[in-house]
């Protein structure tokens, strides 16, 4: 499949929205070096691109403090219940939660700090970023992690990357620079690779008004 497809983004996290904490801590340490790159100051706005079950809100609140304000995004019904339950649980009443595809979102910006941790879809929708980066300040910190192809070299990798990623993406379109459609609206992007190259983090600046390309 060459686009990402909502329907069944949906269908896959209902499967396993129950256990997806638990298989998300082996790439904790990473989203941790992620939202690092954020450089987050108390009273920020942060947007957490498909939010998921809310895993990055405690290292999100961390950062912005009770004055701050966390924006979350979330396709899956499922997961997006989840967080709710999190939120509540830990009494954070500065979370704006919103059930979503990020294409039709509405985004209360203006938003200081943008995450897209592991949202291969959405990062391979153009219409989505160009939702995302309309709600954003200009020189908002924008950081980036996922997963995608290893190197020629250590091409037998792949295997294992398309099997781990089959249940959290509907397309595998871009995984070999997921980070493209992305990049123009940035400004000294970086990039580093990580897990022996089938991962990777990526951090930059938004440019000015009028200077991204949208794809």
């Amino acid at each position: 499949m060459s686009v990402p497809d909502p329907k069944l983004a949906i269908a896959r996290y209902r499967a396993h929205a129950s256990g997806y904490d638990a298989s998300a801590q082996r790439t904790l340490g990473l989203r941790r070096r992620t939202l690092a790159r954020l450089a987050l100051r108390s009273g920020e706005t942060v947007l957490d691109v498909a939010c998921g079950t809310g895993l990055s809100f405690p290292l999100l609140q961390e950062g912005v403090g009770a004055t701050g304000r966390i924006v979350g995004v979330e396709l899956s019904p499922d997961m997006l219940a989840l967080a709710r339950e999190r939120c509540a649980r830990e009494g954070w009443r500065n979370v704006d939660l919103r059930e979503s595809a990020m294409e039709t979102a509405e985004i209360p910006g203006p938003i200081d700090a943008v995450l897209f941790n592991f949202t291969h879809d959405v990062l391979r929708s153009p219409t989505a970023l160009a939702r995302i980066f309309a709600a954003t300040r200009p020189g908002a910190r924008v950081a980036v992690a996922g997963m995608k192809l290893a190197p020629w070299w250590l091409a037998p990798l792949n295997l294992v990357v398309l099997a781990q990623a089959r249940p959290y993406m509907t397309t595998f379109e871009g995984l070999g620079r997921p980070w493209s459609l992305l990049e123009p609206y940035l400004e000294g992007f970086a990039l580093e690779s990580v897990l022996f190259g089938t991962g990777y983090i990526g951090w930059g600046r938004v440019k000015p008004a009028g200077m991204g390309e949208q794809g």
